[in-house]
């Protein structure tokens, strides 16, 4: 059974950054798509960013281009959310997941492994 596990989160100040990893075992995360998103308090989840399995194309949702960058490290099967210039608005507990997903992977219905999530929390 294939797992997903979620760290780095935690609490900043606007402007701050955090890293968050997503971290599988029981398969290798290079053989799928690994999408991170996110869910708000009252909100649904939304796609963040997603790294596709063949090219390594990396998406990502238009507020956080230029702020989130996504990354893969295959030799510890691991997918890093690197955050920077956080915003309140980013506030909301992460999740990655991972599935057989091409290039629209940013639509979390296409993922049926999920982790447990990590809470990212942005206030002054």
């Amino acid at each position: 059974q294939p797992q997903l596990v979620e760290s780095g989160g935690g609490s900043v100040q606007p402007g701050g950054s955090l890293r968050l990893s997503c971290a599988a075992s029981g398969f290798s995360l290079d053989d799928y798509t690994i999408g991170w998103f996110r869910q708000a308090p009252g909100k649904e989840r939304e796609g963040v960013s997603c790294i596709t399995r063949s090219h390594g194309n990396a998406h990502y949702k238009d507020s956080v281009k230029g702020r989130f960058t996504i990354s893969r490290d295959n030799a510890k099967n691991t997918v890093y959310l690197e955050m920077i210039n956080l915003k309140l608005e980013d506030t909301a507990v992460y999740y990655c997941a991972a599935d057989v997903v091409g290039d629209y992977c940013l639509t979390d219905h296409l993922y049926d492994n999920w982790g447990q999530g990590t809470q990212v929390t942005v206030s002054s």
